[in-house]
């Protein structure tokens, strides 16, 4: 179902999709490894498509973790706000992570600890993507990090206007093989 779910709407908009398929446990895995979930108060999520990140922050949290997950695609956004409906400290948003800083505010949250994105950056406009790291290394906590992955390191250099240090992982086991970059101030 999710295959297929995710498959459609790469179809209906390959541009804020970025992929044909989601992406592997193995990806997930590698994704979230970085995460101190015993420290951490307030973990962001860009772009969760059907949740394959989601379901890994979710295993690990503390239940006091606040959990801001960011999808605005609507056919995502429905199935993940069936899929996850009971969690506590979940907040499922349909909108754009250029929003998350009204987010934050309108819930009160002083600081991101970390920021999961599943963003396709490679397709979206400069100014969408500048907008979306300027707000997050400005509400990331200095020794946050922001953790992305891409299907290539053409954007690298983006990333390293907003972000001093990255730390770049090769994951073979996902369809196509990624990349993850852990970002610090």
């Amino acid at each position: 179902m999710k295959s297929t779910t995710f498959f459609l709407q790469y179809l209906l908009f390959p541009r804020k999709t970025g992929a044909v398929l989601p992406s592997s446990d193995y990806l997930a895995e590698k994704m979230v490894e970085s995460v101190d979930f015993q420290t951490a108060r307030c973990i962001v999520e860009y772009g969760a498509g059907t949740g394959v990140f989601t379901d890994k922050i979710l295993k690990y949290r503390k239940p006091d973790t606040v959990i801001l997950v960011f999808e605005s695609n609507q056919a995502f956004y429905d199935l993940l706000k069936e899929k996850y409906q009971k969690e506590p400290n979940l907040l499922i948003l349909n909108d754009t992570a250029e929003k998350v800083d009204h987010y934050l505010k309108t819930y009160g949250i002083q600081s991101i600890d970390y920021v999961i994105s599943g963003l396709p950056f490679a397709s979206l406009p400069k100014p969408v993507s500048n907008a979306i790291l300027n707000k997050t290394r400005k509400w990331l906590k200095a020794e946050g990090l922001f953790i992305t992955f891409q299907y290539s390191l053409l954007k690298r250099t983006l990333f390293d206007q907003y972000f001093g240090y990255m730390d770049v992982k090769l994951e073979y086991r996902n369809v196509p093989p990624a990349y993850v970059l852990c970002c610090r101030k």
